[in-house]
């Protein structure tokens, strides 16, 4: 059994270090792989550092079509390319914790083919974030629930886990989203193949080190791509395009 949990990163030197390490403890079948689109506060020079004393360590350098859609869909291929049997991604500031890696890695060793970190099932919980932001992520959710009709009380969860099988049913490989509307495109593209989705609550806390690259600017463009999604699927040619894998 091989389990890689991918970390896309931009400029989180503050944290990156103490996750791996943090991510690594939790079960000794993981590897960890650090897709990091070439970060100008040495980021990526620290994973590289880890990884020359450590095996468990990768690093996946990118300077070219970067992105958080292009880096989590290279980070995937990669796990796949390298034998792995679960594959997860996991943001790089602490909001997604690795404490909750061994159940989810439960719920995929008995037999879900997704299992997402939520917020939004009994015993999630969404901490250090203003009512504001509750509120929009909220609002957010239900209009993707609505929009792509996905089966999952946190359609946003960026802490989730594929079976080998899985990923390579939602073709990730062919992936189009270039920013965080990634993760609405592949549940989307996995409820299209009918395959079961597991959630496990978690308490999703906001980030204490480091900033932010999200942007409104950012938000907005997933939202169209998410009514792009629909509309692909509604065509059918949700899995039609040229299979260009990632770098």
């Amino acid at each position: 059994m091989k389990i890689v949990v991918t970390v896309p990163t931009y400029n989180e030197i503050e944290n990156i270090e103490a996750l791996v390490t943090d991510i690594l403890s939790r079960d000794d079948r993981i590897e960890v792989l650090v897709a990091d689109d070439n970060s100008p506060d040495g980021t990526w020079e620290a994973v590289e550092k880890m990884s020359a004393s450590n095996p468990r360590v990768h690093l996946l350098h990118r300077t070219t079509d970067r992105g958080r859609g292009r880096a989590g869909a290279a980070a995937f291929v990669w796990a796949l390319d390298h034998g792995a049997d679960y594959a997860f991604e996991m943001d790089a500031d602490f909001s997604h914790h690795p404490r909750y890696l061994p159940a989810m890695i439960v719920a995929l060793e008995n037999g879900a083919d997704v299992v997402l970190g939520s917020r939004h099932v009994p015993g999630g919980k969404d901490i250090g974030r203003s009512l504001w932001r509750q509120w929009l992520t909220r609002a957010s959710n239900r209009y993707v629930q609505v929009v792509l009709g996905l089966p999952v009380a946190d359609c946003n969860s960026g802490f989730r886990g594929w079976s080998r099988r899985a990923l390579q049913l939602v073709r990730v490989h062919d992936t189009f989203s270039p920013g965080p509307a990634i993760v609405h495109e592949l549940l989307y593209k996995a409820r299209t193949r009918d395959l079961t989705m597991a959630e496990i609550p978690i308490e999703f806390v906001d980030r204490e080190l480091g900033t932010s690259t999200l942007s409104f600017q950012t938000l907005i463009r997933s939202y169209v791509t998410i009514l792009r999604l629909r509309f692909m699927g509604l065509a059918g040619t949700l899995f039609k395009r040229p299979a260009e894998r990632p770098s």
